[in-house]
């Protein structure tokens, strides 16, 4: 049975703590040997964009950009065509290995074999 976690993510600085319980989760995961998916979604959609992460600050949390940066390089980060669209993103203007997709993607996703999900 093979090991994926993906990761829906809809709380950006609005909720911190949330947000950053997320990444943190999917880094985890990924340093486990586990395949990661992380859905941007909703407030966390701004996090696809160049230097958003970096302005992200909770005490005694890993840095979010560094985060963002580990899963850019190992895993899969998705941000969500209708909250692109909402937010006035573009394919243009996200970190280079961001992808856009909507939910049939996301529900594919989810429904594989040895595939857990979570949403924070």
């Amino acid at each position: 049975m093979s090991k994926k976690l993906v990761i829906k993510v809809t709380a950006g600085a609005d909720a911190p703590e949330r947000c950053s319980q997320a990444f943190t989760v999917a880094t985890v995961a990924l340093a486990s040997g586990v395949e990661v998916s992380l859905w941007l979604t909703g407030e966390s959609s701004w996090f696809a964009l160049p230097g958003k992460a970096a302005t992200f600050e909770l005490p005694h949390s890993a840095p979010l950009d560094e985060l963002m940066d580990a899963l850019l390089a190992g895993g899969t980060v998705t941000l969500c065509t209708q909250c692109a669209v909402r937010r006035g993103i573009t394919k243009e203007d996200v970190l280079d290995g961001v992808r856009i997709a909507g939910a049939q993607v996301f529900v594919s996703e989810i429904m594989a074999d040895g595939v857990q999900a979570l949403v924070y």
